[in-house]
């Protein structure tokens, strides 16, 4: 499966929230999978890729988090 990665481990909010949305907006029906270290950004990420339509599922390995998104 084909998937668009962002890695914003180490980013503090909002950027890894803004790298989300840079790539979401030229969404292609590709997974989107976002790689976060702070339940924060966990927390913003979901909420703003919900309120765009988005369906978000949360892997959590030791101290990271593996947001998958898609339409």
């Amino acid at each position: 499966m084909e998937y668009n990665i962002i890695d914003a481990r180490g980013r503090s909010c909002p950027e890894p929230v803004i790298m989300t949305k840079q790539i979401l907006e030229n969404y292609n029906g590709e997974i989107v999978k976002v790689l976060v270290d702070t339940m924060v950004a966990v927390e913003n990420i979901k909420r703003y890729a919900g309120n765009q339509g988005f369906l978000v599922e949360v892997e959590e390995a030791e101290d990271e988090y593996a947001l998958k998104i898609r339409k």
